[in-house]
């Protein structure tokens, strides 16, 4: 059984740990399913700003890693802390509202892409963001997308259309932390390219990424790799 195990990580060359608190920490995390260990004692640090990518084989829980962040999936041991405040079944609704969470195939709500884009913002947490999406227009043209596309129905977007519709809404909402399922799976490699130099422009954002794709590797400040007798570090 290929189970990953971890070793304590590096952070950010010229970030002292002392110091810096990471933004999202998982300890000694354990996670079965159906009686198969797929985490045995996974360990991760990211720090505020860091754009670190999980990488290595299918199958070996790197998606896992992400729904544990989430709340999706529930460890059967060890501790996972989101600015330092432990997630919990009490905590975990307003965690959430830190997290832009994009998944390899995005499932939007039906209805047009315009009215999917404006709805958060008709919810208290997020009416004062409103004014954000003065920047729609720009988001659409920056990620290649034409403005037609506010007036389709979701559920004739293409996957690729969905994936960037899906981070321009996280930016929208002006989440600082991503947590990126192979988010250019579905690209072409020229919107892929400009798709990551765009999020890894962003100087506060935190992303924790799963990706197979060599230009998102090079671009981040750290790798992980998963693989089946632990996890190496490749900085």
């Amino acid at each position: 059984m290929k189970t990953p195990t971890t070793e304590t990580t590096t952070p950010l060359p010229g970030k002292a740990t002392g110091s810096i608190v990471p933004i999202i920490e998982m300890r000694d995390i354990h996670v079965k399913f159906q009686g198969k260990p797929v985490l045995n004692g996974f360990c991760l640090q990211l720090f505020p700003g860091e754009k670190l990518v999980l990488t290595g084989e299918s199958g070996l829980g790197k998606s896992t890693i992400l729904r544990c962040i989430l709340g999706f999936v529930i460890p059967d041991a060890g501790q996972i802390l989101i600015q330092a405040k432990p997630l919990t079944p009490e905590s975990v609704w307003k965690l959430r509202t830190l997290l832009s969470y994009v998944p390899q195939e995005p499932e939007l709500d039906d209805g047009k892409l315009e009215e999917w884009f404006t709805n958060p913002f008709s919810f208290r947490a997020n009416t004062g963001l409103r004014k954000n999406l003065d920047r729609l227009p720009g988001l659409l043209e920056r990620f290649y997308l034409s403005a037609e596309l506010l007036h389709k129905e979701v559920k004739a977007l293409s996957g690729g259309e969905k994936q960037r519709a899906a981070l321009i809404a996280a930016i929208l909402l002006q989440r600082k932390i991503f947590l990126l399922d192979e988010p250019t799976s579905a690209l072409d490699s020229k919107n892929a390219k400009r798709i990551m130099d765009f999020l890894f422009s962003i100087p506060d954002a935190s992303i924790l990424a799963v990706s197979h794709d060599q230009t998102f590797l090079e671009l981040a400040d750290r790798t992980i790799q998963i693989c089946a007798k632990g996890v190496n570090h490749a900085n």
